[in-house]
């Protein structure tokens, strides 16, 4: 009996090699390498997301309304929130707009190859759980600006419909292996401003701002995991595509969601600009980061050790090597711009 198990066994994880093998042979097409992965979802849910009624909300970082001492804690709020920099606030509104657009980020990965028309629900579930995840933390930051009184909450809200209405190009038409390598970088890089935002936070004595950064970070941390261990399964099984895919992507560089960002009266992207600027003065997200980004993903991907390339793969995989070195010696050059002449209309001064 021992030895029929043991060959089931053996038999079993043959057939496992086999079907990643012809996948390889085949050059499998995106939509199977994503069919294939679907059935991992169970797993790679339990890992990086946490179940609902174990998650923090809100309301939990929030003074309750119903409390007798409510006006009290919202005017010790309120005086947290004075010594607030202009920049800093830019920044946090800024954050709060691209958070709150999450329908379009939703919307674009349900579209993705792969997942658009999932019937084992896999991919498409992943995608319904992490933006419940994520659509905390604009409710969050959202209701706390409201309660800070720093913040033209009207502006703000005119600037969310826009970015909502104008929608996002992010150069990844409905290419999985182009959209989990934007996702990968998008989320380690929120993750970091969302870290940053919390520490500048603590600085001035916020402490309950410093913690709400801090637990949306914590979540972003988990999200930018969840989409780089995707990148590395598929370099597993679709080696040089994948590779070539993320040269592609490194080539157009990461814009981020929120480019289309504008204010009322302004045209399409007309903002972005001047919060880029606010981030890079502030040191909340700096041409270094990006950088460091890069490099981050070259190594926990292990590109230098990738075998069986295509020649062109491994043109891609010399591009890949050398690019942090190259975009290091640029963004020394470029130095942190003075600060501009530009109102954003959503800070009360």
């Amino acid at each position: 009996m021992f030895r029929l198990k043991e060959t089931y066994l053996r038999s079993h994880l043959f057939i496992q090699f086999i079907l990643v093998t012809l996948l390889e042979i085949k050059k499998a097409t995106r939509k199977e390498v994503m069919v294939h992965l679907s059935k991992e979802m169970d797993d790679i849910i339990e890992t990086y997301l946490k179940p609902i009624d174990e998650n923090w909300q809100p309301a939990d970082f929030l003074p309750q309304s119903n409390d007798p001492n409510f006006l009290d804690e919202v005017k010790e709020l309120q005086k947290e929130c004075k010594e607030l920099p202009y920049d800093y606030l830019a920044v946090l509104v800024g954050d709060i707009i691209t958070e709150e657009a999450l329908p379009t980020y939703e919307g674009w990965l349900m579209q993705v190859e792969g997942i658009v028309n999932d019937n084992t629900q896999g991919w498409s579930r992943w995608v319904r759980m992490w933006s419940a995840e994520e659509n905390r933390h604009g409710d969050l930051l959202n209701m706390f600006i409201y309660l800070s009184g720093r913040v033209n909450m009207r502006q703000m809200q005119i600037s969310t419909q826009y970015l909502i209405n104008d929608g996002m190009d992010i150069g990844v038409a409905n290419d999985p292996y182009l959209n989990f390598v934007y996702t990968s970088f998008q989320e380690t890089a929120t993750q970091i401003s969302h870290r940053r935002t919390a520490t500048i936070a603590k600085k001035y004595g916020n402490t309950r701002l410093s913690k709400i950064c801090g637990v949306i970070a914590g979540d972003e941390a988990r999200h930018a995991k969840a989409y780089k261990s995707f990148i590395e399964r598929i370099f597993e099984i679709d080696t040089s595509e994948m590779m070539l895919a993320f040269e592609t992507m490194m080539r157009k560089k990461i814009v981020m969601p929120a480019h289309f960002l504008r204010q009322q009266g302004e045209k399409i992207g007309a903002t972005f600009s001047h919060f880029s600027d606010a981030a890079q003065r502030l040191g909340v997200y700096t041409s270094k980061d990006y950088t460091d980004i890069v490099e981050t993903l070259v190594k926990e991907w292990g590109i230098e050790y990738m075998t069986g390339l295509t020649d062109k793969a491994e043109k891609a995989r010399d591009y890949l090597m050398s690019l942090p070195a190259r975009l290091r010696k640029v963004a020394e050059r470029t130095s942190i711009k003075a600060p501009l002449e530009y109102e954003f209309n959503w800070i009360y001064r």
